[in-house]
């Protein structure tokens, strides 16, 4: 296949269905709402990378459904079944079939910006990997310009221990990955007290629609 322009970024997501998403989250604020918050955050991500001249938007879909924004039928790319790493590297390869790098990237971070995203093409223009950690330990991005199979198996995922277990398998397959900025990703309450805190430190331009999802719920983080 000829290679596009643009490198694919990828944003893994699940349909926001009540019970279905932001379980943890769910626990405190209650289902309905951890679902508008995940379509929210989803609307936010999506934005910036649409912004980015650099990239092809791509919607990672867990399952096929309603995600609460438009997106071609030739963008929405469905995940296999299997643990995390599978899943990502499915979507890797498909987006590498067409472009010389491509990008695996969280819906749930909504205070991503198009200089996080610019950093990590930069670092795949020389490099062969990139990761954007996550300070729980875990990682928000993952870039590469090639993907061998099982490069992501058995890792264990969502742990403390998961950004750094993949840099590891990453170097045992000659790979140098290069870390960009932090950003945390949106997973508990405490998480989401967080973002309130960080949001009022920030522009109004920064993740909007997840500002209007606070402005309009009765949740309050204090």
């Amino acid at each position: 296949m000829p290679l596009v322009t643009g490198i694919p970024i990828c944003i893994f997501a699940k349909p926001p269905i009540p019970g279905r998403v932001k379980t943890r989250l769910a626990q405190s604020i209650g289902p309905a709402q951890a679902a508008k918050l995940a379509t929210a955050m989803l609307r936010d991500v999506w934005s910036v990378v649409r912004t980015l001249a650099e990239a092809v938007p791509v919607l990672a879909a867990a399952e096929a459904g309603s995600f609460g924004i438009d997106v071609p039928a030739e963008r929405i790319w469905l995940q296999q079944s299997g643990d995390l790493g599978l899943r990502i590297e499915c979507i890797l390869r498909r987006g590498l079939e067409t472009a010389r790098a491509a990008i695996a990237l969280g819906a749930d971070t909504p205070l991503v910006t198009s200089a996080h995203l610019i950093q990590a093409i930069d670092c795949l223009k020389s490099g062969d990997a990139v990761i954007g950690p996550c300070d729980d330990g875990g990682f928000y991005l993952l870039g590469m310009r090639c993907c061998p199979p099982s490069l992501l198996a058995g890792i264990n995922w969502s742990t403390e221990h998961t950004l750094r277990e993949t840099e590891l398998r990453l170097r045992a397959h000659g790979m140098n990955a290069a870390r960009i900025s932090t950003v945390f990703d949106v997973d508990n309450v405490a998480d989401l007290q967080r973002l309130c805190s960080e949001l009022r430190k920030l522009p109004s331009e920064v993740a909007p629609q997840t500002r209007q999802w606070l402005d309009e719920t009765t949740w309050s983080a204090s």
